[in-house]
């Protein structure tokens, strides 16, 4: 049988059943066996908000943001969470994982379950970098130095000021730890935050210096977070030149 003839004995049974006249009954037969057409992503948001650009993803993936918006609408949408999300990307589309975290991002924050800042897990974190002058050792000094930390650290925030010198001076702490590859780290509790230092040699003579400021209460406090971490970079800097 052929689909129109198929057709035509659906619309036929319900035109008996129901009493409607033919063409009636064709327009709801039709109705109901039309695909419902997925609702239209928002705009890809810019690049200051998505983690990642359009033409990249188009680049990696060969579609753009809108198309994998509506895979994932598709699969279930931010219900599923972001762990599922970027796994069907991931499983079921073979999205690289870098990009399948990066889609699954943008779209959370397109359909408004994430803003920007905002971890997957509701927390607000901030990163604040900066290329400095010096080694890792010497940059370490500036904070670690009661003398060299007093030339620049009067200066920043007073609230961070004395979380970070209490922090350096903690003898419970672990303190900067350096790797035998030269990349240094350290961690220290600021109140119910939490702030990572990450150095990273650079050739030349200098460090990439990366401050990420955890468990934040808002985006409030991430705009705080972010102009207090860029004072002290800068502070240090004209130190460090020094």
């Amino acid at each position: 049988m052929t689909r129109e003839r198929a057709l035509k004995k659906i619309i036929r049974a319900r035109a008996a059943k129901t009493g409607e006249r033919y063409t009636t009954a064709r327009r709801h037969v039709l109705a109901a066996m039309a695909v419902p057409t997925p609702p239209r992503p928002p705009a890809v948001p810019s690049d200051r908000r998505s983690p990642i650009s359009d033409a990249k993803i188009v680049e990696k993936t060969g579609h753009g943001l809108d198309h994998w918006f509506v895979v994932l609408d598709r699969f279930g949408g931010p219900a599923k969470g972001h762990t599922a999300l970027a796994r069907h990307l991931y499983d079921d589309h073979h999205v690289p994982g870098w990009h399948a975290q990066g889609i699954t991002t943008a779209y959370e924050r397109a359909r408004g379950v994430r803003v920007v800042n905002q971890r997957c897990d509701g927390e607000f974190e901030v990163s604040v970098s900066k290329v400095l002058p010096g080694t890792v050792t010497t940059v370490i000094k500036a904070f670690t130095s009661a003398p060299v930390r007093k030339q620049w650290i009067e200066g920043v925030d007073p609230d961070l000021a004395a979380a970070l010198t209490a922090a350096v001076k903690d003898k419970r702490s672990k303190g900067f730890v350096v790797r035998p590859d030269g990349l240094g780290r350290f961690r220290f509790k600021w109140g119910a935050t939490t702030v990572q230092f990450y150095l990273q040699p650079k050739p030349g003579s200098k460090v990439s210096f990366v401050v990420t400021h955890m468990k934040l209460l808002d985006a409030g406090a991430v705009e705080k977070s972010r102009r207090a971490w860029k004072q002290v970079l800068g502070a240090v800097a004209q130190v460090a030149k020094t």
